[in-house]
Parts: structure tokens; sequence; C-alpha cells
């Protein structure tokens, strides 16, 4: 596949169809997963086919029960399906951040992308470290970082799709070496590359200022960095505005995930109305413009036609619920299209 040069995609954003104008975003979702395995390596099974009883729906979402067929997508029809649902309902760009370890798919994505007319910006890099390839363990930073350089710009696992943002790169607790070279190869490829870096952080409520501190020392662009999941991570104003100082863009990117209960870690989950009023104190303080949001649907549960609320949540239930609370059509257009938009943009 030809490699793209910085100056071709400058400009630009890039889906896993090409090249495009980031005029034509329009309504973006930041994080989502289209096709997926995210189940634990050693208990997967490729012959898992379908989608969990929705009989089971409430025990699957609070995870008392375990189901490959929940945590395993691999259909693209059924992909292909949910992402029709946002569209219709007014979305119009998913960020699909299924990376190494979490059994990725370009050319079943660019195959979506072309049945919904959906724009599909797909990410690159390593989840964490306990889903990678045992082979990584003694690769170096420079290796992560051509290999994600190459993903961008050339294309990626095997394909000619190329990806658009770097990331999600995983994290968990404790952090480990082989994630700190995989970060730190990232950061190489975003300013390589001059895409947006978005970053799975561990679950633990001081990792993020940790991010912040490791990003500062090697480089990294703060203002096109995405901390995700700040949701499940950051529970109190000291540390959140702590983050948006540093420059850094916050996403809250688990909407729909309105049950208190949390499989990985000991919290209390946010609802949607929770989320929304911490985003309205981050923008009181003069950050609107380092707010996105999303699903991340990566439970086949959350397909609505397993019961769950889908793709289109944000666009049929948040953004109305925004506007009863007093979000302005300025503020809504920022986190849904304008910030997506710059962050989508090569520079």
């Amino acid at each position: 596949m030809t490699r793209l040069t910085r100056d071709e995609m400058r400009g630009k954003a890039q889906t896993v169809l090409g090249l495009i104008d980031p005029a034509e975003l329009g309504p973006t979702l930041m994080h989502e997963h289209l096709i997926w395995d995210i189940t634990a390596p050693a208990k997967r099974d490729p012959a898992a086919t379908g989608g969990p009883e929705p009989s089971q729906y409430w025990s699957l979402l609070n995870s008392h029960v375990s189901d490959i067929r929940n945590t395993s997508q691999r259909d693209r029809a059924m992909a292909a399906r949910a992402t029709a649902e946002m569209v219709a309902a007014g979305g119009k760009t998913i960020v699909e951040l299924t990376i190494g370890g979490l059994v990725p798919d370009p050319e079943g994505l660019a195959q979506v992308a072309r049945e919904t007319g959906a724009h599909v910006v797909m990410g690159c890099g390593h989840y964490v470290h306990d889903y990678q390839d045992p082979a990584n363990a003694n690769r170096t930073v420079d290796s992560f970082a051509r290999e994600m350089i190459d993903q961008v710009q050339q294309g990626a696992w095997g394909t000619g799709v190329r990806a658009g943002i770097v990331g999600e790169i995983g994290c968990q607790w404790p952090w480990t070496d082989l994630e700190k070279r995989v970060l730190a190869g990232a950061v190489i490829a975003q300013q390589e590359t001059g895409a947006a870096l978005t970053i799975h952080p561990a679950r633990h409520e001081d990792h993020p200022w940790m991010l912040v501190e490791f990003l500062r020392a090697h480089g990294a662009d703060m203002t096109r960095t995405i901390i995700d999941h700040i949701d499940r991570t950051i529970f109190d104003d000291d540390r959140l505005f702590r983050l948006a100082d540093a420059g850094v863009i916050l996403e809250w990117d688990l909407f729909g995930q309105e049950n208190t209960y949390y499989a990985h870690s000991d919290i209390d989950m946010p609802n949607d109305g929770m989320r929304l009023r911490t985003i309205r104190r981050v923008i009181g303080r003069g950050h609107l413009e380092q707010i996105v949001i999303s699903h991340d649907i990566c439970h086949t549960i959350q397909f609505s036609e397993f019961g769950g609320h889908g793709y289109a949540h944000i666009q049929k239930t948040v953004l109305p619920h925004m506007r009863k609370r007093g979000y302005t059509e300025a503020e809504i257009d920022a986190i849904m299209v304008g910030n997506p938009r710059r962050l989508l943009t090569f520079i």
C-alpha cells in the first residue's frame, strides 16, 4: 500500500475509506467499538457466534453472569445494522477503537462504512498489557512507534485500511513497563503523523494525572491528547479541574450505562444526568473545547436489537436532555461536532 506523506494528510481527516474534508464528519461519537473481542484471551472461542439471550439482559449488564457472545462481536452485518441506527438518528461519524489485543477488523469496518454511509475513523496501537501479544514483551519504543506510524500512513493489521487516530492506548493498574513503552511509542506517532492520541487510563483515580506527567515528559501535544473514561475514573472536582487545567481533552464515554454496578472496580457508576452535571461544571471553568462524549459500546447486550441503548442513544436521548438542562446549541455543537472535527484533523 502506498504510504501517505504528512503533507498529504495535513488538514484532512482519515476514515477507513480514505481521506476526507473534516467538514464532512458532522456529529461524532469519539469512542466506540463495532467489531471486537474483549473476552479474556484465555477464554476466547472463535467458533462462538450470535448474540446473548435478551432474557439475561440485567444479569449480563451487571456482570452477574458471563457469556462470550456478549464480549465478542464479530458480525459485520450486525455492526452495520447498529451503525445505521445512529445515522438515522442524525449521527454521522464513529471513532472505532478496537486495536491490538481486541481483534480488530479493518476491512469489516470499511464494509460497515460503505453499507451505512457513516464515516468510520479507526484507531491503532495496543490495548492493556494482559491483552497484548506476548511477542510485544521485548519490543522497543521505536518498534511500537514505527508500527503505529505505518498504521496511520500505510495500513493496519495486514490491510490497506488506514487509522485516523492513535489509540485507545491501554493502561491497567499497576501501570506496566510494557504499557509505558507502547504509550511512549504512541506519542512519537502523534508527533510524526499529526494525529490525535486517545488513552484508556488505568482504573485508579490518580492514574490520569500520572499520564499527564508522562505525556509532558515525552513531549506530547496535550491539546490533542484525550483521556478516556473520565466517568469511571475521576469522582472529585479537584482531580477533574487539575486535568482540565493541564490542557488535555476529557472524554465522558460511557453514556447509556445507567446502572450503578461496575464489574471492574469498586465504584458507583454515574448515570447520564450526573455526567451532564459534571460536564457543566467543567464548561463553567472555561473548558468547553476540551470535552467529547460517546458510549464505548463493547458488549453485544448494549446493541438495541438485544435491548440495549445502542449507538443512537446520544442523538435520540442525551442531546434532548442536554437542551432540557440548559445546554445551548453552541455548546452541543462544540461537544458533538467542533471538538471532534478539530481532533480528527491531521496537523
